[in-house]
């Protein structure tokens, strides 16, 4: 939908009022998706707007001005003015949103009429009026604002929003559809992965009748900004840079442009994910969307924040998803789940790779140990090697099993004592109380604990005295250059990034769900 002929009305409501004002609005060319622009001051609203169109692409230069987020709105109009007429290839939307319902405003609803017709008049195509706005006005008031908007050849949106939760959607999307707006915005908030399917279906089941946007905002509600255009939404939102976020989970327009390629997603689009929790610091979704570009693969990966795993099944099954890369700490839950697994992942009783298969079923593969061995075995013998493992959750069975299997003499050392003689005698290695393993010497250190990770709460899994390996492999690649790895470099050790595992395992996800040979190079740059 790049061209977007309007008006696309709803029909659901023909109520006869004097409010009901036949929308009567222009063409424009609107791009998928939406830059939102909140400032301090004037200056700094239009300084924020060049910056965004200069890094837009030609085809959609699309903006959403919060006019609410300045103490005296109606100030920056004439700035507007003067950049919407140097810029008359930008489609605007005027946003003047009142404290009560979620914006900044603190002005009257007269007075939010004032600034939004100020801003039709000051060029923007589009005007953003919240449905609770619209229901408080009197019939003759509101009859009058939407003459005028029609007047400057201005559309209509009105917008739900629900700061707390998702949930009554459809009666939010009647009661916007009852005032016959040129569009019907809805928005919630996700608080889990299942609430974003809520959101999708109410753009599917709409969109034939209206012009619509649905988001779910928050960090759990991503898959709805990128899929919401997919689904039939006209368009999404986007903040211009990380930091100047317009509502929780907002991400940059760059992003959505170059990172989930939003312009170019079909119903034809396979869509992957990676799910845990936390999520944010994954480097997945930029490996697997630079590899399936690389490869002509029609197909996008997803960070999926996933708090209960019924969660992220009923997501698999519904959206539906072509396959997950999962992580801590779902590696072993998800088990119960396989239709089927690879031995790998029988023997290791871990998997870190979901398939969904033609039958709709879920099967199960363990490519962390691809991850493991390659990187080692290019730099050391392992039959014999003495190799000291921290962790026993999922990373740290597929790393002992696997070198316990290429005859390595592998130690399982644990915060739970307990947990790594479990894993010890079920992978035949051998454990260590960690004050044992400080007083020993060993070939390889191998870091299988999430200290370190970026948004962790412990940088170091072992103490600056007890490293005692002549290589360190730390399996955390976010940040690329952990707290062990620097203490390594600075006694001298050599070391093994997080990342070689994560390209390893990475590559080997990719022939699983694509057929096709990874391209290694591209994923490691």
């Amino acid at each position: 939908r790049q061209l977007t002929d309007m008006p696309r009305t709803a029909t659901i409501s023909k109520v006869e009022s004097p409010a009901l004002v036949p929308p009567v609005a222009p063409r424009l060319r609107l791009g998928k998706l939406c830059v939102a622009i909140q400032a301090g001051s004037p200056q700094e609203l239009l300084d924020r707007a060049e910056a965004a169109l200069a890094d837009a692409i030609q085809e959609a230069k699309f903006l959403e001005f919060r006019l609410d987020s300045m103490a005296k709105p109606a100030l920056a109009l004439a700035k507007v003015k003067e950049f919407l007429a140097r810029h008359r290839d930008v489609a605007a939307i005027g946003t003047c949103r009142r404290k009560q319902h979620g914006g900044n405003f603190v002005g009257s609803l007269t007075q939010e009429f004032e600034v939004l017709l100020k801003a039709a008049e000051a060029g923007c195509q589009i005007v953003d009026l919240e449905v609770e706005s619209a229901e408080e006005a009197k019939p003759a008031q509101l009859a009058k604002f939407r003459a005028s908007l029609r007047d400057a050849g201005c559309a209509l949106i009105v917008s739900y929003h629900d700061f707390t939760r998702t949930k009554g959607l459809e009666q939010a999307a009647q009661r916007i559809e009852a005032f016959e707006p040129d569009f019907v915005k809805v928005v919630s908030t996700a608080r889990s992965l299942s609430d974003n399917l809520a959101v999708l279906k109410l753009i599917e089941d709409h969109s034939l009748a209206a012009q619509v946007v649905g988001i779910a905002m928050g960090e759990e509600g991503l898959l709805s900004r990128v899929l919401g255009p997919r689904a039939g939404g006209v368009f999404t939102f986007a903040s211009p840079e990380s930091g100047a976020e317009t509502a929780p989970g907002q991400i940059t327009a760059r992003a959505l442009r170059d990172l989930y390629r939003i312009e170019q997603l079909d119903q034809a689009t396979r869509i992957f994910g990676v799910a845990g929790n936390p999520i944010s610091h994954s480097l997945s979704p930029l490996m697997h969307n630079t590899a399936f570009k690389r490869e002509n693969v029609n197909a996008i990966m997803l960070p999926l924040k996933v708090k209960a795993l019924s969660d992220m099944l009923t997501v698999v099954r519904e959206l539906p998803l072509g396959g997950v890369a999962v992580t801590m700490p779902l590696k072993q839950e998800v088990l119960p789940e396989l239709a089927n697994m690879d031995p790998l992942t029988a023997k290791i009783g871990a998997c870190n790779t979901l398939r969904t298969g033609a039958d709709g079923k879920l099967y199960g593969f363990n490519t962390d140990v691809a991850g493991v061995v390659r990187p080692l075995e290019r730099r050391l013998r392992l039959k014999g090697a003495r190799v000291a493992v921290l962790g026993a959750g999922g990373a740290a069975r597929a790393a002992v099993f696997a070198l316990v299997d290429q005859g390595a003499e592998v130690y399982v050392v644990n915060r739970t004592h307990e947990t790594a003689v479990t894993l010890a005698r079920q992978a035949k290695a051998k454990s260590l109380k960690h004050e044992v393993f400080a007083k020993q010497n060993f070939d390889v250190l191998v870091n299988a604990t999430p200290c370190g990770m970026v948004g962790g709460k412990e940088a170091m899994p072992i103490g600056e005295k007890e490293l005692n390996a002549s290589l360190v492999f730390d399996m955390v690649y976010n940040p690329l250059e952990t707290p062990l790895i620097k203490l390594a470099k600075s006694r001298g050790v050599a070391v093994i990034s997080g990342l070689e595992m994560f390209v390893q395992q990475g590559a080997r996800q990719f022939e699983i769900w694509t057929g096709k040979p990874a391209p290694e190079a591209e994923m490691l740059r």
